[in-house]
């Protein structure tokens, strides 16, 4: 029997049946670094065994090293037959990482690629420390304007005290003294919340700051409306609980928060305007008109326009406005832009209910038909009647509770408009307002002047050149 060779007491692995043969010279190539192998590790034997004196378990130490050379050997032959099926396949082998995963797409010189997201978030960041600067230096100023008018109030405090023969210090010292009194008036606020499923995690957190802002802004007024929150559950509640430390407890004077929807918050919005102390709050300027306080729409007419292909003039059928049904709820006013009525006033035992939804215009008609469903009144902001607009606009759920706090004021819409509409988005009144002083344009709302509800709607051409009572873009505001 002829001596067996290390080469032949390697066995050989039949390839599997879905890899491509091996040619014939890479498999010899494969068997002679196999029998090179081999015959190294037994160099290296031989040299362990004269170094070492001898053993009983030599032998079984031999035959599990030669098993574990031949497993070796059958493991990088199959590998080098995978290696070569890669190779058959082409590029998309090549390009495939060695981990399995999916391969990073990447520029020219080697940079991965950008979303248009992520390159959207860059150019905000870039223009966020650009005008960082400047925004500081807007402060700066407005600080300094609040000074000022401080200064001017105490020296017109001094000169009527000293026109009147009084002491001009203790005058200004009794400027000081007087505390802050709330006067509370039968009008009720409502932000229905019940908009979560159509919102983003970042535009609930700022829906937050805009009902914080709201109930700032109400508390601070010279007439206090009571203002509910209806619908709080939910990922709104829990910001309030866990990230804002429950500051909601803390808040003063007529406010609720309410688990249930806007109807329910509207009967104890009209239990807490039957209030003693509310009922005695009544000013001569939300006392019933007769008209609910909106303006009814205007009586179907002709329009005349211009024939497409002749120039003739034609005569157009104005659309019909929709009529309010008998059973409506008269005391809930909805403020939604799809309604064909126009609020002229605020009154005395009504509750408007504004749309606490940010949702960066992609929802239309959700208030206008919760409205509808409810069977309650809907109105609109006269903004088209008392501004124009040189710019689209969106109103955020606080900044329409400040105008219509505004309007309790001083009861002119266009000062109201005036005050709280930042100057820097082109507002201009249209006539002349009783009182009024431009907002501060310190840039607080541009994150979140986003809502979900237009506030009055689109203009044409020949409206926005003549400058009629709409505006020349769709004004909007949050619900």
């Amino acid at each position: 029997m002829a001596e067996q060779t290390p080469q032949d007491a390697v066995p050989q692995a039949e390839p599997p049946a879905d890899i491509v043969p091996i040619a014939s010279g890479k498999r010899k190539a494969e068997e002679q670094l196999t029998k090179e192998m081999v015959e190294q590790h037994q160099q290296q034997q031989q040299q362990t065994e004269q170094s070492a004196a001898p053993s009983s378990e030599q032998q079984p130490t031999e035959q599990t090293t030669t098993t574990a050379t031949t497993d070796n050997a059958q493991e990088l032959q199959v590998q080098q037959q995978q290696q070569q099926h890669q190779d058959d396949d082409g590029d998309k082998a090549k390009s495939q990482p060695a981990d399995g995963t999916t391969p990073t797409a990447t520029n020219e010189d080697g940079t991965p690629k950008l979303s248009k997201n992520q390159l959207k978030r860059l150019r905000k960041q870039a223009a966020h420390e650009q005008f960082q600067a400047e925004r500081k230096e807007k402060r700066k100023e407005k600080r300094h304007q609040q000074q000022a008018k401080k200064r001017a109030l105490k020296e017109a405090v001094a000169a009527e005290a000293i026109a009147a023969g009084e002491d001009p210090e203790e005058a200004v010292k009794k400027l000081y003294r007087e505390p802050w009194v709330a006067h509370p008036v039968p009008v009720a606020f409502i932000i229905d919340c019940d908009f979560e499923e159509y919102m983003r995690d970042n535009e609930i957190v700022s829906l937050s700051s805009q009902i914080v802002r709201s109930y700032s802004q109400n508390r601070r007024a010279k007439y206090q409306a009571q203002l509910v929150i209806s619908s709080w559950k939910g990922k709104l509640k829990d910001r309030f609980v866990r990230v804002l430390n429950n500051a909601h407890l803390n808040w003063k004077g007529g406010v609720k928060c309410v688990e249930g929807d806007f109807m329910q918050a509207a009967e104890i919005a009209k239990r807490m305007m039957e209030e003693v102390d509310v009922k005695e709050g009544m000013i001569d300027l939300i006392k019933p008109s007769g008209n609910g306080g909106l303006l009814l729409p205007e009586p179907e007419v002709e329009e005349t326009v211009e024939g497409e292909e002749s120039g003739d003039a034609v005569k157009a059928p104005k659309p019909k406005p929709e009529e309010e049904a008998e059973d409506v709820n008269q005391s809930i006013v909805y403020l939604s832009a799809e309604s064909d009525y126009t609020l002229d006033k605020l009154e005395a035992n009504t509750c408007y209910v504004i749309g606490g939804l940010v949702d960066r215009n992609r929802e239309k008609g959700l208030c206008y038909g919760r409205a509808k469903a409810a069977k309650v009144r809907t109105a609109k902001l006269p903004i088209g009647e008392y501004m124009a607009m040189q710019s689209r606009y969106v109103l955020t759920t606080n900044q329409v509770v400040e105008i219509m706090a505004k309007w309790l004021e001083c009861g002119d819409w266009g000062e109201a408009f005036l005050t709280v509409i930042p100057k820097r988005k082109g507002g201009t009144l249209k006539a002349e307002s009783s009182c009024g002083t431009p907002a501060a344009d310190n840039g607080e709302n541009d994150e979140e002047e986003n809502g979900a509800e237009k506030v009055n709607s689109e203009a044409t051409a020949t409206e926005v050149a003549n400058q009629t009572t709409e505006q020349a873009q769709d004004v909007q505001m949050s619900g």
